[in-house]
């Protein structure tokens, strides 16, 4: 996403305070600086100081079609000049109410002995003094923004103003996504369900609806030569069971052949999918050997959700698109000795999240649905984890957020990812507020606390979100 940026101030001020503009264009160049090192890919236009300027700005952003509009607040600054330009932008505007230092030098100022220098010293750093009136007006305008305040050696607006330009780079990521939808819902789970029209009006995902003969097909063109390379990448990724039947594991990495050229296909970003098929046909043994299959896609950031999710296939693509995982999970138990509750799922997970690596492990019954095969067996890595829910309620779509710590401790032997997560909250008091929260039953885990770029991604999509801690 292209990150529009301006530095905003008074032109009467040029003429009245000599090297005022030029400290203050230094300023807004070093914010600059920072943004492309952050990753951003910025539009600078400059300083709008006047009505004119405020029409050229309007002018190249119309042309560049940025995501992020950035004012930076180097001075008092005339609204007038703000608005047009952010009514044209036709996206989020974030206020930078940054300062040059943490605080003016009140000897150094009043020690001039010329009160125009002064003066001049003292509109350097009066950032705050435009800040209320812009959001006034904006809010006014009816103008999603937000402010990010701090000064140029504030460690934590910068950090903040990263995570702003991740935020703008996820909010992207899931407007290019184009989502394969494989198969149907898993019946009667009504949590599950969507609505692919407002999930789309919200993202600005595409959903490709995939045929299960497709992948047939594929897999029917698979070679024996693929199912060897396949398999290796199997070994490279997997600690393989002894136990796995040898004809199963050809089966699964044939299927995983086949996956690879349909999302190539396709161009898929990420997939949700389930399926039955009538007993010992050949598509329950597609849909039944699709878990290690989607375990490596979902680690190249293509995440794969079960049960036909969507909206959980969003929550995973998020958590990629941040860099933090996405593994698929629901509510397993919770163990009220100590104060954890146990989150995990069958069906594919993220190997590169896991503790102590990844086991493929045989499985004569899918718990829940029909046919075996091969499950896989992983804990997700201790140490700061988040979880996130994309929720449907009856006013629109909401993300549901919370940060814990993936813990060490007992977990389920039983061929799925299963991990143990402590909150600050008691299992109890988390537990009804998690499900309060609106979520269906799964959600997305990725590694580290980023519910703070949850929420700047939710700012950017406006959309609500709940943070449950």
């Amino acid at each position: 996403m292209k990150i529009g940026l301006i530095g905003i101030g008074l032109k009467t001020y040029w003429t009245q305070y000599e090297g005022l503009f030029p400290r203050l264009c230094a300023y807004s160049d070093e914010i600059h600086s920072r943004m492309v090192a952050m990753g951003g890919e910025v539009v600078n236009v400059g300083f709008v100081d006047c009505p004119e300027r405020a029409m050229q700005a309007v002018e190249e952003f119309n042309r560049e079609r940025i995501g992020l509009l950035c004012v930076y607040v180097s001075t008092y600054a005339l609204s007038s000049t703000v608005l047009p330009v952010a009514q044209a932008a036709h996206c989020p505007v974030l206020l930078l109410n940054v300062q040059p230092s943490s605080a003016i030098d009140y000897g150094r100022l009043n020690a001039m002995g010329d009160r125009t220098l002064m003066t001049a010293e003292w509109l350097a750093n009066c950032q705050a003094c435009a800040v209320p009136e812009l959001a006034s007006v904006l809010a006014r305008a009816g103008i999603q923004y937000d402010i990010l305040t701090g000064h140029l050696h504030d460690e934590q607006m910068w950090r903040e103003l990263e995570e702003w330009t991740r935020a703008a780079a996820v909010v992207d990521g899931l407007r290019q996504n184009r989502m394969g939808l494989l198969g149907h819902y898993y019946c009667g789970m009504l949590d599950v369900y969507s609505d692919l029209t407002r999930l789309s009006a919200t993202f600005g995902t595409h959903f490709e609806i995939v045929e299960m003969c497709k992948l047939k097909v594929l897999r029917d063109q698979v070679t024996a030569q693929d199912v060897e390379q396949k398999l290796d990448e199997f070994r490279q990724a997997f600690s393989i069971d002894p136990l796995c039947p040898k004809d199963e594991l050809r089966h699964a990495a044939a299927t995983a052949v086949a996956l690879d050229r349909m999302v190539e296909q396709y161009r898929l970003g990420s997939v949700a999918y389930y399926y039955e098929g009538t007993p010992a046909s050949d598509y329950e043994n597609i849909i039944t050997t699709l878990i290690p299959a989607g375990t490596l896609l979902t680690a190249r950031g293509i995440p794969m959700a079960g049960e036909c999710e969507v909206k959980n296939a969003h929550a995973m693509k998020i958590m990629s698109l941040l860099g933090a995982g996405g593994n698929f999970s629901e509510p397993y138990a919770m163990d009220f000795n100590d104060d954890v509750v146990l989150w995990g799922h069958d069906g594919p997970g993220h190997w590169k999240m896991a503790q102590d690596g990844v086991r493929l492990v045989p499985l004569t019954v899918f718990h829940g649905k029909p046919g075996r095969g091969i499950g896989i067996q992983m804990s997700v890595r201790q140490g700061p984890a988040t979880l996130l829910s994309v929720c449907e309620g009856k006013d629109g779509v909401h993300l549901l957020v919370a940060e814990g710590e993936s813990v060490e401790g007992e977990t389920l032997h039983i061929g799925n990812t299963n991990s143990r997560y402590r909150f600050p909250l008691h299992v109890k008091e988390f537990i009804e507020r998690w499900s309060k929260g609106g979520p269906s039953h799964h959600c997305a885990i990725g590694v580290g606390h980023v519910a703070s770029h949850i929420e700047k991604v939710a700012a950017l999509l406006g959309i609500p979100v709940i943070r449950v801690c």
